[in-house]
């Protein structure tokens, strides 16, 4: 692991963000030219949102692999924070501006259907660690920027739950994404804790 740390060491946060936004204009693309089968604006809404909570994911493994397996990834988090939320904004983009498209009618959507409140929840929770994520936020903020970057906790909560509440039915995908969301925030818990809460729970 040490050596695999020390190549990483090497590799620029640049690369990172290059590679990672490559997929927005391709889908993009894709979308364009019939690649994304006979309805292109619900399979791109889709393809941006599902991105966001693969990277938003990725983002909340990198502390609990470095924890259980020595593999620092530490340096990259910042950037792949970034993306995520340069992806939930095409996601949000694409149901404004070319799904919705009417803007009276998108207040009420945002009212009267759950998982779209839920969704929206996410992305105003993820909009101060978007706007902080510079060097000088950080100096500014001291140790408060770490406590603000705990909105990333309940905004990953939303996402997840934003997905499996827009599936059609019963669909497995969405729930794998809401149980790793879950078992990853689970691993920040330190064991003595939980082993003390089941015990309160058993006396209670």
């Amino acid at each position: 692991m040490q050596t695999l740390n020390q190549i990483l060491r090497r590799i620029s946060v640049w690369a990172v963000y290059l590679l990672g936004a490559i997929p927005g204009p391709w889908l993009f693309y894709q979308g364009l030219t019939g690649g994304l089968g006979v309805d292109p604006i619900e399979a791109l809404e889709h393809k941006y949102g599902e991105l966001a909570l693969q990277l938003l994911i990725f983002v909340l493994a990198i502390s609990p692999l470095r924890r259980f397996l020595g593999l620092n990834l530490m340096k990259f988090r910042r950037a792949l924070g970034v993306l995520t939320f340069v992806y939930v904004g095409l996601h949000l983009l694409v149901w404004l501006v070319l799904d919705v498209q009417v803007p009276s009618q998108i207040w009420a959507d945002i009212v009267k259907r759950p998982y779209i409140t839920v969704g929206m929840a996410a992305f105003i929770l993820m909009l101060p660690l978007a706007v902080t994520s510079n060097n000088l936020s950080v100096r500014r903020l001291g140790p408060r920027w770490r406590s603000l970057q705990r909105l990333v906790f309940p905004a990953a909560i939303l996402g997840g739950l934003h997905y499996v509440m827009l599936a059609k039915g019963f669909q497995v995908e969405p729930l794998i994404y809401l149980s790793l969301i879950t078992g990853l925030l689970l691993l920040r818990v330190p064991f003595t804790t939980l082993l003390t809460r089941f015990r309160q729970a058993d006396s209670a």
